[in-house]
């Protein structure tokens, strides 16, 4: 680990000294390379590499070595051996705190940071950032969540309002599904009713989280899901569930090609309602996140630069509006998301509309992850008191302040 952990500094600072800025013949050479990619994504970037060999200005030439690891699993592969572990590779960015940890990511010099801050949006730049520095590139921006219906029984007047779908969902024998029971998709009330979840990630690996869900507020957000998570139409699933008798369902992009199959002429889709609590009116919020591009340091320096011209080539707008084409990744690059086809996706369209109400999702423990989703749980199963919702926010911040590696703060 030591090792790794010094490897990261002596790159980095070649990185931020700019050795290599305008030294082509230092960088000219072939490089065995191995890459992790997603499944679906192996034959493209292949094919990107072989684009990047032919046009880069460096005299660099990638051998390389693509490999089918799932982002799901870069990281726990990682782990288990940083030095086998690929040169570079596709990771999900709530991974990076484990990478970082792990010396398994290079931290990003001057240069490359300048490059990753002048290229992406602030989603992109919030998730590749741990503590002070940069440590990965912003493949995508579009790990958010949305709202797909049933145009046949939700009319679009009412998209806009908790109650009115539920009520629609009621009359017509229709299911809403809606994946509470899981932090990543219940934090979006507490967003929604101006509370806060901030993590900072500390050199030793701890974090600190300032955190105010136990508060007046979070009763709110609280109140919100039981409107919903007390129905008999609620389904705890962020599936493609129509053709199982939902009529609305809160998911991803990677659902899109799967649900619009499913409604057809039906398909609507836009970003998340509001909910009413005591006449006022709370947008529901949610995490706003990406896909990232990590490169594990080098024993040799030079490798590590010509590592990272590759990265920033294959993260560029042209390689992000390749995967938008194929696969339907939304861009973190800035100038890709001007891209007319880009904005004329329904979507990301909705993934736009709802970012207005987005959190970018920081790097955050796996201990948050199991004791927030419990919020849910503990609300589902109360009488829908103040006192029994106040109860379920006062045990989750209990079980937070006593969570191993986390420092709680209001």
């Amino acid at each position: 680990m030591k090792k790794f952990l010094a490897l990261v500094m002596a790159l980095a600072m070649v990185l931020s000294l700019g050795v290599f800025a305008n030294a082509d013949s230092e960088l000219a050479g072939e490089y065995d390379v191995t890459i992790w990619a997603p499944e679906a994504a192996v034959e493209l970037t292949e094919q990107q590499v072989a684009d990047f060999n032919a046009s880069n200005e460096f005299g660099i030439t990638i051998n390389a070595t693509v490999e089918p690891v799932s982002e799901a699993d870069a990281a726990s592969n990682m782990d288990t051996d940083v030095s086998a572990g690929a040169d570079l590779f596709f990771f999900a960015q709530d991974q990076l705190s484990r990478m970082v940890k792990d010396g398994a990511v290079t931290q990003l010099g001057q240069g490359a940071a300048a490059f990753v801050e002048a290229n992406n949006n602030a989603a992109g730049l919030a998730a590749a950032k741990s503590g002070d520095g940069y440590y990965a590139y912003p493949l995508t921006a579009d790990n958010g969540y949305f709202m797909y219906y049933d145009k046949s029984v939700i009319p679009e007047e009412d998209v806009d309002s908790l109650e009115a779908i539920i009520a629609d969902c009621e009359a017509a024998g229709k299911n809403f599904s809606y994946e509470l029971e899981n932090a990543w998709y219940n934090a979006g009330f507490f967003f929604g009713t101006g509370c806060h979840n901030d993590w900072t990630s500390e050199s030793d690996g701890s974090f600190t989280l300032s955190d105010d869900f136990n508060s007046d507020n979070g009763l709110i957000a609280a109140k919100g899901i039981y409107k919903l998570v007390s129905t008999d139409i609620y389904v705890n699933s962020s599936n493609a569930d129509f053709a199982s008798g939902s009529a609305v369902v809160v998911t991803g992009t990677w659902n899109f090609k799967t649900i619009q199959e499913q409604l057809g002429d039906n398909f609507g889709v836009t970003d998340l309602p509001s909910f009413e609590v005591d006449g006022e009116s709370y947008h529901i919020g949610s995490y706003s996140g990406c896909k990232l591009l990590g490169v594990k340091p080098q024993e040799d320096a030079v490798k590590g630069a010509a590592l990272n011209q590759l990265a920033q080539y294959l993260t560029g707008k042209d390689c992000q509006l390749a995967r938008f084409t194929e696969f339907g990744w939304g861009p973190s690059n800035l100038e890709a998301l001007e891209d007319p086809a880009v904005q004329a996706d329904p979507t990301l369209s909705a993934l736009n509309e709802q970012g207005a109400y987005a959190v970018p999702q920081p790097n955050i423990p796996g201990n948050w992850w199991d004791v927030a989703k419990v919020i849910t749980t503990d609300i589902k199963a109360s009488d829908g008191s103040d006192a029994a919702l106040q109860a379920a926010l006062q045990k989750y911040e209990d079980s937070m302040a006593a969570a191993d590696g986390v420092t709680l703060v209001k």
